[in-house]
């Protein structure tokens, strides 16, 4: 039996609140049911009434019935399988013997501290405190869990596609390489991992009981999220090559070179002898120069640590869900960016990852290019809380469904 607490105070989540039947062998129960006419089971029934009805009215009465009084453990594994049967994820609790076959077969068996061995040994999970409120707590943390795998993978898979990107459109563009190996690990098994690491600890969000629970049909990353991730991995590839390619093209400091003679650097020795040389000529040194990659390198970390930021919630705008809810994260963030400096700006460093210290100026440009990646998962999770609500296959119930403790008043 739970605790009168557990019954007295739920919290209030009434849209993750487990729901579904209640089972009883209470003989006050069953003089409230009484007998129902027709095929009303709103109420509920008896576990004798329940054994006479054919198959559809029982598939129909599982579904219906907030109440089942007098129960015998053939009803409550009945109820059970006919609810798994009809897609429903069911949670049985129960602290006797009789409940054991039911709390084997449920998907999560749940039994009280103060209950039977047996029952114990059947479940799942066990109450220590015998308190509902219990099971709350462990959903949400649940829930805390599933997201922070999903941030965790978002990040890193967002991330690697940008590399990928990058790598891609200079070799395509016939461009000059934006990145050498040694930075891409360096990038792969150094910067990147703080944060992934960090986003395990995210709290749950604010809405997370109050979001309906996943069918069971539901993929770990649906099409939706796919398209997320492949437009923010693409546009921090696209944004890695072009701020490449604004350094030789049109950055202050930069050769200021032509789209055509970036894309087509291989034929540079030959452009003295050509019909059409450069004026004014062009040291074709410059094209291996190893500040433009330093640029694109500073402007993949960057844009890898705002996009750390994005994955702190999946749905929740930064507004609603700020950085310093975790700490662990603006840690993890300032010791990547710390690690960054460390090779660009010690001399002992700069031969081994193939870069140079970079102006002020240049650092303008890589927050230039880099912060609108936030703007843009913004959006993508603008049009997430937007976009039609899930609905569950069985109507307004949910597909999360508990068969809560029956009362033991035998």
């Amino acid at each position: 039996r739970g605790r009168p607490g557990g019954r007295g105070a739920p919290p209030p989540i009434p849209a993750a609140a487990p729901d579904g039947p209640e089972g009883s062998a209470d003989g006050n129960a069953d003089e409230e049911v009484g007998h129902r006419p027709g095929a009303d089971w709103s109420g509920g029934i008896t576990g004798r009434e329940f054994s006479q009805l054919d198959y559809e009215s029982q598939v129909a009465a599982s579904a219906a019935c907030s109440l089942f009084a007098r129960t015998e453990p053939s009803h409550k594994l009945r109820l059970v399988e006919l609810l798994q049967q009809q897609g429903y994820v069911v949670a049985m609790t129960g602290d006797g013997v009789n409940d054991a076959p039911a709390l084997k077969r449920a998907n999560i068996g749940i039994a009280m501290g103060s209950g039977t061995a047996v029952a114990k040994t059947a479940s799942d999970m066990v109450l220590a405190d015998d308190n509902f409120a219990t099971i709350v707590a462990a959903v949400e943390e649940g829930r805390a869990i599933f997201s922070n795998t999903k941030a965790f993978i978002r990040y890193l898979i967002s991330s690697n596609i940008g590399e990928v990107a990058c790598i891609f459109l200079t070799a395509a563009l016939g461009m000059p390489e934006s990145l050498v190996p040694v930075q891409l690990l360096w990038v792969n098994l150094v910067t990147d991992g703080l944060p992934a690491t960090a986003l395990s600890f995210n709290p749950p969000d604010d809405n997370a009981m109050r979001q309906p629970p996943r069918p069971l049909s539901e993929p770990f990353i649906d099409g939706p999220l796919a398209v997320r991730y492949a437009i923010i991995g693409l546009y921090v590839g696209v944004a890695t090559v072009a701020g490449f390619a604004y350094w030789f093209t049109g950055f202050s400091g930069g050769p200021h070179v032509s789209i055509y003679q970036l894309t087509h650097f291989s034929q540079c020795p030959s452009w003295p002898n050509g019909e059409h040389p450069p004026d004014p000529p062009i040291d074709c040194a410059i094209f291996s120069d190893v500040r433009p990659r330093t640029v694109a390198l500073s402007i993949l970390v960057t844009i890898e640590m705002f996009n750390a930021l994005n994955a702190l919630s999946e749905k929740e705008s930064l507004l609603c869900f700020p950085p310093w809810r975790n700490p662990y994260l603006l840690g993890a963030l300032a010791l990547s960016f710390a690690q960054h400096f460390a090779i660009l700006y010690i001399t002992s460093l700069n031969g081994v990852f193939g870069v140079v210290p970079i102006s002020m100026a240049e650092w303008q440009l890589v927050l230039v290019v880099s912060l609108p990646v936030i703007a843009l998962d913004e959006v993508m999770k603008l049009l997430a809380r937007n976009s039609k609500s899930r609905v569950s296959p069985f109507g307004s119930r949910a597909s999360y469904v508990a068969v809560p403790l029956e009362d033991k008043a035998h």
